[in-house]
């Protein structure tokens, strides 16, 4: 059974970091596109960042360029979300998402969001100013 177990999230005050991480089980991690997403009450899902299976590209969008790191650990079948200089506006819920392409030369950035199959169940992220 394959799970997707996000943990790190929190209260933190403006200008403060929080490190997410999502363990994954039940699948070959190592050739899965790992995908950070995040939803605000009344807004729509955001993908935040992602990062490809073989080459270790990434992706972030331009709200958390600068700020936010993604990172994986083939070995730990874990991928994590470094969030510094956090903002108000980076209040919501994070998600890990996985999906497998089965090719390895496609930007992680040019996978739709609802392509990934498989999800976590959300860390809450809130940021106070």
């Amino acid at each position: 059974q394959v799970q997707l177990v996000e943990s790190g999230g929190g209260l933190v005050q403006a200008g403060g970091s929080l490190r997410l991480s999502c363990a994954a089980s039940g699948l070959s991690f190592e050739h899965y596109y790992m995908g950070w997403f995040r939803q605000a009450p009344g807004k729509e899902r955001e993908e935040v960042s992602c990062i490809d299976s073989n080459y270790g590209r990434t992706y972030y969008a331009d709200s958390v360029k600068g700020r936010f790191t993604i990172s994986r650990d083939n070995a730990k079948n874990t991928v994590y979300l470094q969030m510094n200089g956090l903002k108000p506006e980076d209040t919501a819920v994070y998600f890990c998402a996985a999906v497998l392409l089965g090719r390895t030369e496609v930007a992680c950035n040019d996978v739709p969001g609802d392509n990934y199959d498989r999800w976590g169940q959300g860390t809450q992220v809130t940021v106070s100013s």
